[in-house]
């Protein structure tokens, strides 16, 4: 019988390819063993060969060593399509006769297509004496939004040193297919509620910000907008030579940002004759860590009170 005292976490993410040759294999991951044309591997491929590396999984683990450090417990990393997989962390969890987890997504909205499919991971533990404390969502921690608003506050600043004037502010989150929120996911609604709460600790007034989907797919059907390149098009209408961009649905840099925000829409803006910048990712943001920490602590201390 495993000591019911001993209690972990057990942060999830998406994972990245360790390289661009690890491309094919990762995607296969992703997509549940279904082949992808040769056309979307080589453009996955040369996104990832244009940011050189994902530093996606050791941002993860650097998150992990400082929240451990945080709450003097355990921390375990899972990732659901690279390693180190959600699998080898339970199986490592089990061998440390690990009892009770609290398990945090790297993603802070509930979706179905990423808090949904890492709840289902956690399927592959087999193990009765080894149970979760799942968070469903946290878009709304208080620490979280102070981190973002921290964040866009510096940019902000420096943005408004080095042209004069303050940029428009476009927040921007990973689409997902519209017939998931048609469903009820509350993925949207969350999503538009960060980026409100973060405007609103960084001071900006109602016409100051807006919302955009990013990197949207090509399958399954409409998308949720409005795009992030629809957007700078009607800010460059409005007059605007110039916009910042804060993802507030990620928290560390990857491909989604060092490709698709400081690349792709960069030439976007610039084709458009604007300038883009955005705010740094939250990376190994102490704010971050102090989020991931309360969010423990009042688990923890819920399960302390119940018993």
């Amino acid at each position: 019988m495993r000591s019911s005292g001993k209690i972990a976490v057990l942060l999830l993410a998406h994972g990245s390819p360790a390289s661009v040759e690890d491309v094919p294999e990762f995607l296969l991951h992703v997509t549940g063993g279904r082949q992808l044309p040769t056309e979307v591997v080589e453009e996955v491929s040369r996104r990832y060969g244009a940011i050189g590396k994902s530093p996606l999984t050791d941002l993860t683990l650097k998150q992990a060593e400082l929240l451990a450090l945080e709450i003097a417990m355990p921390v375990y990393v899972g990732m659901r399509n690279w390693h180190p997989f959600v699998a080898q962390a339970l199986a490592q969890m089990q061998a440390d006769g690990i009892s009770r987890a609290v398990v945090i997504c790297l993603a802070p909205h509930n979706s179905r297509t990423s808090v949904g499919l890492y709840r289902k991971s956690l399927a592959q533990c087999a193990d009765p004496e080894l149970t979760f404390d799942f968070v469903e969502s946290w878009h709304d921690q208080p620490q979280l939004i102070q981190a973002f608003a921290q964040k866009l506050t510096s940019g902000l600043e420096k943005a408004r040193r080095e042209s004069g004037k303050q940029p428009p502010v476009i927040f921007t989150a990973h689409s997902v297919p519209e017939r998931t929120v048609l469903d009820g996911d509350p993925y949207e609604v969350q999503a538009r509620q960060t980026a409100a709460l973060v405007a609103k600790a960084a001071g900006l007034n109602e016409n100051g910000w807006s919302f955009a989907f990013q990197s949207q797919g090509v399958s399954g059907g409409p998308w949720l907008g409005p795009t992030v390149q629809d957007t700078i098009t009607r800010l460059k209408q409005s007059g605007h030579d110039q916009v910042f961009v804060q993802p507030i649905g990620f928290l560390c840099d990857h491909v989604e940002i060092l490709y698709d925000i400081d690349i792709a829409f960069a030439e976007f803006a610039q084709k458009k004759g604007m300038r883009l910048s955005r705010a740094e990712s939250l990376n190994d943001s102490p704010l971050l860590t102090s989020a991931l920490a309360q969010i423990v602590r009042s688990r923890t201390a819920a399960v302390a009170e119940a018993r």
